[in-house]
């Protein structure tokens, strides 16, 4: 396993969750909800400067089958372009099925419902993808996901 902060990011439409974890890479929190907008990359560049995460774990929609559609292509897209702001800090891709649906019900089961929990379960989101990354890690000793690399680096992925 390896040691190191690492954020989470379910990106949305509407919002992006972030989660962190602690430097150990054992537990993931929420941190924030992000307004999707013109100065959403800003605060998440801001987010990389105070956390200063070893990586980068983005949620990748994929259909139950596995097959990605038109969300896992804005997500690609949107993983690419973060991944030139904040290099050299990796981000990878992760398989998010069903942490929406997760977060709903986790956060149900601790009595938060309506309107008000929209921001919350973008957070808990976030943490959910980062929590399964951690944990895939832990079990595996190896990075789950597919790691990208900036367009304006060179190197290998690893």
């Amino acid at each position: 396993m390896r040691l190191g902060v690492r954020l989470g990011l379910d990106p949305g439409d509407a919002r992006i969750g972030v989660a962190s974890c602690d430097p150990a890479g054992i537990i993931a929190t929420p941190v924030e909800t992000v307004q999707q907008g013109q100065e959403a990359f800003g605060r998440l560049v801001a987010l990389v400067g105070e956390f200063e995460p070893m990586e980068i774990v983005v949620g990748l929609p994929t259909s139950l089958n596995g097959r990605e559609g038109p969300a896992a292509a804005k997500v690609r897209t949107f993983a690419h372009h973060l991944s030139s702001l904040v290099a050299p800090v990796g981000v990878r891709l992760v398989d998010e099925r069903l942490t929406t649906v997760s977060a709903h019900q986790a956060l149900r089961a601790s009595g938060r419902k309506g309107k008000r929990t929209r921001a919350v379960v973008d957070q808990a989101a976030a943490v959910v993808i980062l929590q399964h990354a951690l944990d895939s890690e832990r079990v595996s000793g190896k990075p789950g996901g597919e790691l990208l690399i900036a367009s304006d680096q060179t190197g290998t992925n690893s």
